[in-house]
Order: structure tokens, then C-alpha cells, then sequence
């Protein structure tokens, strides 16, 4: 995770019971005024969005910003594609990743950073079912050996 992140606005948790997180990648979003703003208040849903990358930019893809209350007739699309900024290195070497098998570009949080509205996108592989159950079963082991230590400490 980038050090120095701001206040966090939304996050998927569901990505990491869906996907291996293999690498993380800090990315801005180029929004609109009445997007910015609604985002500020919080007013994001970002657990069905995933990132493509299309003609060499990298797109956001059904990222939920609800219209903003005060807007009027210059009011947003809620589900609007956006376009995420990256250096061109960085959007090279994911294309290079993506194009193998299983992988998908998943944003995990959005946060305020400095002023300016930044997503932290992963690269994960898809998990299967028994890689579910597995992961399932180590977070009830180790729930059950700090129950039992603290049990122990009394």
C-alpha cells in the first residue's frame, strides 16, 4: 500500500476473498465537478467495478458515484466510464499481465490523497471455490488459537 494516503472514502473488501492481490498500483481518476464532490461525500459504491485497459488507457468500468444532491442540470451519469492516470511504464507492464490468463485489474480503495481523488487498483487472479474454502478455513484456525491464548492468559 502507498504510504501517505489520505482519507480512505470506499473500500472492497470482497476483493480479496475473490482474487490473489498480486501487485498494487496508485492511480488518479479524472472526474467531473459534480462527480468530485459527490465523492467527497462519500457517496460511492465500488464492489461490482473493474478496470480495462482499452487502446492503451486504462478505463474504469461501472464505478457508482450517485448524482450529487445541489447538482442540477449538469448533474453526472452515475455509471459512467472513467479514465484512470498512469504513468505509460506502469500501463505497459499491465497490459503485458492482463493479457495472461485469470488476471483482472480490481480497485480495491478510493481515497483523497493531497486534494485529488486516487484508486488503488490490484492486480489479482481469480481464486477457484476450494481456494475460497481454504482461505475460510485458515481464518477460523487462527481465530480459534487467539481465543484459546487469550483464554490461556487469564
Amino acid at each position: 500500500m502507498p504510504k501517505g494516503q489520505g482519507k480512505t472514502i470506499a473500500q472492497n473488501r470482497k476483493a480479496s476473498h475473490d482474487y490473489f492481490i498480486e501487485d498494487t498500483y496508485e492511480a488518479g481518476i479524472v472526474l467531473q465537478g459534480t462527480e468530485i464532490k459527490s465523492l467527497r461525500n462519500g457517496r460511492v459504491n465500488i464492489k461490482d467495478s473493474h478496470a480495462r485497459i482499452d487502446r492503451g488507457e486504462v478505463k474504469l468500468i461501472n464505478l457508482h458515484i450517485a448524482e450529487y444532491e445541489q447538482g442540477n442540470r449538469f448533474n453526472h451519469d452515475p455509471t459512467r466510464t472513467r479514465k484512470l492516470l498512469l504513468h505509460r511504464k506502469e500501463i505497459d507492464k499491465l497490459i503485458g499481465l492482463t493479457q495472461q490468463q485469470g488476471y483482472a485489474l480490481v480497485p480495491l480503495k478510493i481515497y483523497i490523497k493531497n486534494g485529488y481523488a486516487k484508486i488503488l487498483i490490484g492486480l489479482g487472479k481469480g481464486k477457484k471455490k476450494y481456494d475460497k474454502r481454504e482461505d475460510l478455513k485458515q481464518k477460523q484456525m487462527k481465530r480459534d488459537v487467539d481465543r484459546a491464548i487469550k483464554d490461556h492468559m487469564r
